[in-house]
C-alpha cells in the first residue's frame, strides 16, 4: 500500500512537471519563434506606422527621390547578375509561352554600383511602372511596348538610343546579356532629358515594430513553379527575419556584393496570361486576383488588385479587404500564371 501511495505522488509530480514544461515551451515559442501573426487594423497601430521610404519603409538618405525600374536578365547565362540583390521593390514573371521569366529591378534606398544583364522593355511591366511613377531603363523592347514607350506613357531611358554613354557592355558575357548601365549614369541622362526626379509615389504601409507572435500559418519555405531552370525557391533565415533566394537549387548571388539575394517580403501573385507567340505572352497584371504574402515566417492569403488603366499604386489586401502591412525592408513580387 505504502508502495502504491509512493507511486501515485510520483505519477502526480510528474504530471505537474509535463504541464509546466508544455506552459513554457508555449511561453517561448511566442516570445522567440519568429513565427508572426499580421493585424491590418492600422488604427490599432496609431504611431507604430513607419514614415520610411514610401517602397520600403526604411528610413534612407534618398527616400523622396523618384525610384528607377530596371530591366534584368534571368536567364542562367546573364548569372550571377549585378544589382539583383539590392532592388527596393523586384517582379518577376514568365515573359514568354515556355516559361522564361524577366524581371524589373526598382531602386531607390539603395544604389548599386552596376545594374545588369539589362533587357528589353515589356507591355506587361509598364503598369508596375507607372503605378510607382518610376523612370524606366531597358535595352530596345517589344513593337507594341516601343511605340507605348515613345509616346510618353513613361519616362524611359533605352539602352538602343544611348549605347556607350549611359549604357555600356561587357565582353566576358555573350550579347544580348553583356548589357549594363549604373544609377548614376541613368540619373544625369535623366536630367538631361528633364525628367523629374522627385518621388509621387504614396507607397506602402509598413509597421515600425514587429508583430505580435503567435503559432499559426507557419511558412519558412517557398516554392515559385516556374520551369526550370528559372523555378525558384525562398527559406526563411529566423535570425535575420528575411527569406533568402535560390535559383534551381543554388543561392542566388548577387555579382556587386557576392552575397545571397534576400527580401524581408515575398508576394506570389497569381494571375493569367495568353500567348503572343513564340517568343511572347501577355501576363494579366491589371485589375485583380489572388495573391499569398510571406513575411516574418508566415503567409497570409489575401489578393492583388491594379486599375484597369494602369494607374495608381498595385494593392494587396487581406481577406477584409484591407490593404496588407508590411515588415520594413526589401519586396519581390513574383508574378506566377495559370
Amino acid at each position: 500500500m505504502k508502495y502504491k501511495l509512493n507511486l501515485d505522488k510520483l505519477l502526480v509530480i510528474a504530471g505537474v512537471i509535463a504541464i509546466l514544461v508544455v506552459g513554457v515551451f508555449f511561453i517561448w515559442w511566442n516570445s522567440n519563434s519568429g513565427v508572426i501573426e499580421i493585424s491590418n487594423d492600422t488604427s490599432a497601430q496609431g504611431e507604430g506606422l513607419s514614415s520610411g521610404s514610401p517602397i520600403t519603409g526604411v528610413i534612407c538618405e534618398r527616400m523622396h527621390r523618384r525610384p528607377v525600374a530596371v530591366m534584368l536578365a534571368a536567364d542562367p547565362v546573364a548569372r550571377p547578375v549585378s544589382g539583383i540583390g539590392q532592388a527596393d521593390i523586384m517582379f518577376e514573371m514568365p515573359v514568354t509561352p515556355d516559361g522564361v521569366t524577366r524581371m524589373m529591378a526598382v531602386y531607390q534606398c539603395q544604389y548599386p554600383k552596376e545594374i545588369g544583364s539589362i533587357r528589353s522593355a515589356r507591355m506587361d511591366f509598364i503598369p508596375f511602372v507607372k503605378g510607382l511613377d518610376a523612370l524606366y531603363a531597358h535595352w530596345g523592347g517589344e513593337k507594341e511596348a516601343l511605340e507605348r514607350l515613345d509616346a510618353g506613357v513613361v519616362d524611359n531611358v533605352d539602352a538602343m538610343k544611348y549605347e556607350g554613354t549611359t549604357f555600356f557592355r561587357k565582353s566576358y558575357r555573350r550579347r544580348p546579356h553583356n548589357g549594363f548601365t549604373s544609377l548614376d549614369l541613368l540619373l544625369e541622362r535623366a536630367e538631361n532629358l528633364n525628367y523629374s526626379l522627385d518621388n509621387t509615389f504614396d507607397g506602402y504601409l509598413h509597421m515600425e515594430r514587429d508583430f505580435s507572435r503567435t503559432i499559426s500559418n507557419i511558412a519558412t519555405d517557398i516554392q515559385i513553379p516556374y520551369a526550370s531552370p528559372f523555378n525558384v525557391s525562398w527559406q526563411y533565415d529566423e535570425q535575420d527575419g528575411v527569406y533568402r533566394r535560390l535559383r534551381n537549387g543554388t543561392k542566388e548571388i548577387d555579382a556587386n556584393t557576392d552575397k545571397q539575394v534576400s527580401a524581408r517580403v515575398v508576394i506570389i501573385m497569381e494571375t493569367t496570361s495568353r500567348p503572343l507567340d513564340r517568343d511572347y505572352n501577355r501576363v494579366i497584371v491589371t485589375g485583380e486576383g489572388t495573391a499569398k504574402i510571406y513575411q516574418g515566417g508566415i503567409v497570409v492569403s489575401g489578393k492583388w488588385k491594379k486599375n484597369e488603366e494602369s494607374n495608381g499604386k498595385l494593392f494587396f489586401l487581406d481577406s477584409n479587404g484591407d490593404e496588407i502591412i508590411f515588415l520594413p525592408g526589401p519586396i519581390w513580387i513574383e508574378i506566377i500564371t495559370k
